[in-house]
């Protein structure tokens, strides 16, 4: 006999999609068995699902009837992947509180799944009363694409793993860093900040707040920074992310960034973007260097080119607008390619010292973006 508690049922593309989202806070180290879980709420009349690996934690909303109020968590994997392959209809829960088990039901199929106490689960913390500011979810979903891929996966310098997020005044600074390049972005705030905040947001935290992010700025999300700012939250009417931040000094990313250049690159993003691309298939067996050489008497005058030895070569004829001196410097085939893949603008800016000084890559008509690049020393 059931004794029924969390006993909801709610449509099976609606609870797919909340646990597409919550899913991606689960845990998958092993350290802790109720991390594996996904907790299954009650919460206002809708079924909340929830998710944390002690880095990120998710919150996200289903509507659903609920009859009876309850709790549990029951293994993410075998959840998901369950419900993923149900059809679409009413998917029915209810809760067996002494066995702990959950009971589904959805049209012929049926299963029970094991779970483990809610009161296992660790506490998310709760929506301040205070929001710190509102963003566009569009704008901070192009910022996280166009810095947080910069960030190092080396916790060797765990500051590096993460960006240096700065609310001040009606602006947000996003920079994100490792030894070879740098990508800053700047974008409006809908709330004033004031004093400013400056926080280090694990980069692997804002790719999954860009999941849980619409690609529109008629929708909005709310950024709240704790008191103590050891965590921030991301709140949208769908879903919250909850990430602790990085303790630790960010290096003075300012200092590395060119006060001139002597030479100015016009080119469309795609050209570029394709030509770097086809050299780096040679490029990849000889140090990933790809070589720019630009002259503005010549027709074209960028020309990129890949040697390797043993394999062969690559070269590619880009037309382009050039503004001063003729000059030829080497870079890592993928940084360059991941600078132009991030973005979307259709005119890129290529600023060159000479061939030891740093590359900046710039958006033609945009001055809120910029990306650093270190180049390579070429060969005698």
């Amino acid at each position: 006999m059931w004794e029924d508690d969390l006993k909801v049922t709610c449509l099976q593309e609606n609870l797919a999609h909340g646990l597409s989202l919550a899913g991606r806070g689960v845990s998958t180290r092993g350290s802790l068995p109720i991390l594996g879980n996904v907790l299954l709420r009650t919460d206002a009349g809708r079924l909340r699902l929830t998710a944390t690996n002690l880095e990120v934690g998710i919150n996200c909303w289903v509507p659903a009837k609920v009859e009876d109020e309850g709790a549990i968590t029951v293994p993410a994997k075998l959840f998901i992947d369950f419900v993923n392959s149900l059809p679409a209809g009413p998917v029915e829960l209810a809760l067996n509180v002494r066995t702990k088990t959950v009971h589904i039901k959805s049209g012929p199929y049926e299963a029970n799944i094991k779970g483990l106490d809610a009161e296992e689960f660790p506490i998310i913390p709760q929506i301040p009363d205070k929001l710190t500011t509102r963003m566009g979810q569009a704008t901070l979903r192009r910022m996280i694409g166009e810095v947080a891929f910069v960030a190092a996966t080396d916790d060797s310098r765990p500051v590096l793993t993460g960006v240096l997020t700065t609310f001040a005044g009606e602006m947000v600074t996003m920079a994100a860093a490792d030894p070879y390049r740098l990508s800053v972005r700047h974008a409006h705030l809908l709330d004033r900040v004031d004093p400013s905040i400056e926080v280090i947001i694990p980069a692997k935290s804002l790719f999954e707040v860009a999941r849980i992010l619409q690609d529109s700025d008629d929708q909005t999300v709310d950024i709240l920074v704790t008191p103590n700012k050891s965590q921030v939250i991301f709140h949208t009417d769908e879903a919250d992310l909850v990430s602790r931040i990085i303790e630790g000094q960010f290096p003075n990313y300012r200092q590395v960034i060119p006060s001139s250049h002597a030479t100015r690159v016009l080119a469309q993003r795609e050209e570029l973007l394709k030509a770097t691309r086809l050299a780096s298939y040679f490029a990849r067996d000889a140090a990933n260097m790809l070589r720019f050489q630009v002259d503005p008497a010549s027709d074209p005058p960028l020309v990129i080119t890949a040697n390797a030895a043993e394999i062969g070569d690559n070269t590619g004829r880009i037309d382009a607008t050039v503004e001063g001196q003729p000059t030829t410097i080497a870079f890592n085939s993928r940084f360059v390619a991941d600078a132009l893949q991030s973005l979307s603008a259709p005119e890129i800016a290529l600023e060159l010292g000479g061939p030891l000084a740093p590359g900046v890559v710039r958006i033609v008509g945009d001055d809120s973006y910029l990306h650093v690049v270190m180049p390579l020393r070429i060969p005698a």
